[in-house]
C-alpha cells in the first residue's frame, strides 16, 4: 500500500470540509464525511453533465447491440471516457479549492490529510 492510500485510509476517520464528524452517509461504504462537499453549489450541473454521459453510455450498448463497426465504437468509448475524466477533474478543483483549503484555514493535521486525500485521487485518476 503506498502512502497516499495509507493517508486516505486515515482520512476517512477525519472530518469532512464543512467540519462534521466523519461517519458514513447512509447506503454507502467508503466512510466518506457527510456533506455539504465543495460540489454543492454546482450539483445541477453536475448531475446534467453526468446524465450525458450515461446517455453515451447506454449508446454504446446499442452500438453493440445494433453490431455496429467496432472502430465507431472505439471512438464512443474514447468520447466516454473524456467526457468522465474531464468531470473528475472538475470534482477534484472542486475539492482543491472547498475542502483543501478549508483545511488550510484549520491548520493543523488536517491540512497533510486533505492534501494526502487529493494526491491520492489524483494517483487513482492517472492509472485509469
Amino acid at each position: 500500500m503506498s502512502r497516499a492510500d495509507d493517508a486516505l485510509d486515515q482520512t476517512r476517520d477525519s472530518t469532512s470540509c464543512a467540519g462534521h464528524s466523519a461517519q458514513p452517509p447512509q447506503g454507502t461504504s467508503t466512510g466518506s464525511p457527510p456533506g455539504p462537499h465543495g460540489y454543492a453549489k454546482q450539483r445541477d450541473q453536475h448531475l446534467k453533465r453526468l446524465r450525458r454521459i450515461e446517455g453515451q453510455i447506454r449508446g454504446l450498448q446499442r452500438m453493440v447491440d445494433e453490431d455496429v463497426y467496432c472502430i465507431d465504437i472505439l471512438t464512443q468509448v474514447s468520447a466516454s471516457t473524456k467526457a468522465l475524466q474531464s468531470f473528475a477533474l472538475q470534482l477534484l478543483e472542486e475539492h482543491l479549492r472547498h475542502c483543501v483549503a478549508d483545511a488550510a484555514v484549520r491548520g493543523g493535521e488536517e491540512i497533510d490529510t486533505k492534501v494526502a486525500e487529493a494526491t491520492a485521487a489524483i494517483a487513482r485518476l492517472l492509472r485509469t
